[in-house]
C-alpha cells in the first residue's frame, strides 16, 4: 500500500492496521523526521518505508517514483486539507482555493498518474480516494464552503475518470466520503471513532469488484449522490 497524508487522523489508522495484519505500508507525509507517531508504528521489519511528500508541491507525487517500486494493492491519496477558514460567500480567499485544489484534487490525479502501471501490476488493483460528502452537488442544501466543496467536487470528477480510463488496466478506482470522524479535521463532535472509519473503508477495499469501480461511498457502503 502507498498512501499519502500517513502522520495522522484516518492515514495514520490505516497505517497502523495495515501492519498489524502483515501488509507492506509505504507511508508518505510532508515531515517524516517529526512524524513520531508515525515511526512508533514501525515493526522494525522492513514493512513500513516513511516517504517525504507534500501534496501542495506539483510534482510531489512523480517525485516519488524513485522511492516506490513493485506492484501496489492499495494507492489511497488520503492527503487533504479544509483550506481557508472563511470560505462564506463573500469572504473568497482565491489563493488559498488554489491551493486546496492542488491539495484535494489536482495531486490524486497526479499520484494515479504517476502509480497506475504499479497498481495495473498487483493482485488488488485499486485506486482509493478520499474524498467527502461535501463535495456532492446534489447533496449541498446549505451552501458556503466553497473552496472545501469545490476541491472535493473536482476530486469526485477525477475519480470517476479514472475508473473510465483505467478500467482497460484492471483498477478498481473507489471514492470514499469517511463520515465524520473524530479527528483534527472532524473535531471533537464526530460520529465516529478512528478505526470505525478505516475498517469500514477497508472492508471496501477488500470487496472492490468492477461493479463498484467508479462509485461513491459512504464509509456504510451506501452510494452517494453526485
Amino acid at each position: 500500500m502507498l498512501i499519502t497524508g500517513a502522520n495522522r487522523g484516518i492515514g495514520l489508522e490505516h497505517t497502523r492496521v495495515l501492519l498489524s495484519r502483515g501488509w507492506h505500508v509505504s507511508a508518505a507525509c510532508r515531515d517524516p523526521g517529526k512524524a513520531s507517531e508515525l515511526k512508533a508504528l514501525d515493526p522494525g521489519d522492513g514493512r513500513l518505508t516513511l516517504l517525504e511528500y507534500d501534496a501542495a508541491r506539483p510534482g510531489a507525487g512523480k517525485a516519488l517514483a524513485s522511492a516506490v517500486k513493485g506492484p501496489i494493492d492499495i494507492l489511497f491519496a488520503n492527503a487533504g486539507m479544509f483550506g481557508p477558514r472563511e470560505q462564506g460567500f463573500g469572504q473568497t480567499d482565491y489563493a488559498g482555493m488554489a491551493e486546496i485544489a492542488q491539495v484535494n484534487a489536482f495531486a490524486a490525479l497526479e499520484l494515479a498518474e504517476t502509480f497506475a502501471g504499479q497498481v495495473a501490476q498487483s493482485q488488488l488493483k485499486v485506486i482509493a480516494l478520499q474524498s467527502s460528502r461535501m463535495g456532492s452537488i446534489a447533496d449541498n442544501t446549505s451552501g458556503g464552503y466553497y473552496a472545501y466543496r469545490m476541491s472535493k467536487a473536482a476530486l469526485n470528477a477525477i475519480g470517476k475518470s479514472l475508473s473510465i480510463d483505467l478500467k482497460p488496466k484492471g483498477i478498481i478506482t473507489l471514492i470514499f466520503h469517511p463520515g465524520w470522524v473524530k479527528t483534527d479535521m472532524g473535531g471533537a463532535g464526530g460520529t465516529l471513532t478512528v478505526n470505525e472509519c478505516v475498517e469500514g473503508q477497508l472492508d471496501l477495499i477488500a470487496r472492490a469488484n468492477p461493479a463498484m469501480n467508479g462509485r461513491f461511498f459512504h464509509v456504510s457502503g451506501e452510494d452517494l449522490d453526485w
